[in-house]
């Protein structure tokens, strides 16, 4: 299967060409159509899987032109998320005239109200901030044709359903709604069947952990030693193929050129980079021009690459779905892989939620022969290696304590 079969307009697709996606992922297949045909879609999947593109294509297929009113609305719980959609969309949306801004809070009004003064076609929002502009008459949503309600479970738990409806009222009747949740709690049922009509539900398994195949390692480090460490990880390890994950697309980019000063083959991915450049990337990478692939996870999501030996998150995901995506680039068919994530202090809370949603704890290593500079990270180890040993004396067995031993290389 391939984008073309969706019946989408040729400028969408040409969107979908320059992120470099190549087959859609399981929710796109079955929503995508089902959005096309004006059904509304229930969606039960998690982070990670695709769903920005399955509802957002079609959306912007329809618009098909910018009209500098605002025909599109979508509703995310937090300002990460809704600035993470907004720059999708956009880059789908890239050879349209429609046009898309993003409205969070915890930052000013002026770029918001400039923006949306100016005309949008397509909204992107947190509810409360959403509100705001309303009452401030900033914006309005009475010509809203589609409507999208993401990670509805995530506001839920944050207390926002109360805004979302009152939003919803503010919105036509006669509009398609599209409903994103991981999990469909009562209240998520009762909004959906108050919000929408005669929707189709869409269920795409969730894989909260991941492949067995996959050996799992975290590596303390302090902030300014990053570099030095993935250097000497790449130096270090015997590998076929990794991906590295930034956060950003500027960490990506410095990340990928210092890695070429040292003599890595190396391709960037990410949305700020050229459709030709995505296509030489992807196909080097695959025909193993490019040992080291630097990617984004916008970039990342629903690119066809396989047989990656390992992957390193440069950053730890902020959420733990995400971390469970960008690892499956790894251990695919049976095959055996290694996921390295670099941990600094101020991301320690995120490694807990990762390993809490995947069900296991992941030993924390030192590389041998990096000459590390202290970090409280290495004292967190060693607290819970005597711990560990206490109890082990006691005749009591602790799991998944931490380790600093050396890494062990991997075998060819």
């Amino acid at each position: 299967m391939s984008f073309s079969t969706f019946d989408l307009s040729q400028p969408v697709l040409e969107g979908v060409k320059a992120m470099g996606f190549v087959e859609p992922t399981p929710i796109q297949l079955r929503a995508i159509p089902l959005i096309m045909s004006g059904h509304d879609v229930i969606g039960s999947a998690q982070t990670g899987t695709g769903k920005t593109a399955a509802f957002a294509l079609p959306i912007l297929s329809q618009l098909a032109s910018g009209t500098q009113v605002t025909r599109a609305l979508v509703l995310e719980p937090t300002r990460e998320l809704a600035a993470q959609v907004e720059t999708a969309i956009r880059d789908f949306a890239r050879f349209t005239n429609i046009r898309v801004a993003v409205v969070y809070g915890g930052v000013g009004y002026g770029r918001q109200n400039e923006a949306l003064k100016a005309g949008v076609d397509i909204i992107v929002a947190t509810p409360g901030r959403l509100l705001d502009h309303l009452r401030q008459g900033t914006c309005k949503l009475d010509q809203v044709k589609y409507l999208v309600l993401d990670e509805a479970d995530r506001m839920l738990d944050m207390g926002f359903l109360p805004d979302v409806r009152r939003i919803v009222e503010r919105c036509p009747r006669q509009r398609h709604t599209s409903l994103f949740s991981a999990t469909i709690p009562p209240q998520i049922e009762t909004l959906i069947k108050w919000a929408m009509k005669h929707p189709q539900t869409v269920e795409i398994g969730v894989r909260r952990s991941p492949a067995e195949t996959v050996k799992h390692v975290v590596y303390p480090v302090a902030e300014d030693q990053k570099t030095d460490l993935l250097r000497a990880l790449l130096d270090h390890v015997h590998y076929d193929s990794v991906i590295v994950f930034c956060r950003t697309k500027n960490r990506a980019d410095r990340i990928g050129h210092m890695l070429k000063k040292n003599n890595h083959a190396v391709a960037i991915l990410h949305s700020n980079r050229t459709q030709r450049e995505r296509e030489q990337a992807l196909r080097g990478f695959r025909d193993g021009r490019y040992e080291v692939l630097v990617a984004t996870d916008i970039a990342a999501r629903g690119l066809d690459v396989a047989e990656v030996s390992h992957v390193i998150n440069f950053d730890v995901p902020q959420h733990p779905e995400d971390y469970v995506h960008r690892i499956g680039r790894t251990g695919r068919a049976q095959a055996t892989g290694d996921a390295f994530t670099l941990m600094v202090a101020e991301d320690a809370r995120h490694m807990v939620a990762i390993e809490r949603f995947v069900g296991q704890k992941i030993n924390r290593v030192k590389l041998d022969s990096f000459s590390y500079k202290y970090t409280a990270l290495f004292e967190e180890g060693k607290a819970d290696s005597r711990s560990e040993n206490e109890r082990r004396i006691r005749g009591v067995r602790l799991s998944g304590g931490y380790y600093f031993g050396p890494a062990k290389r991997r075998r060819r």
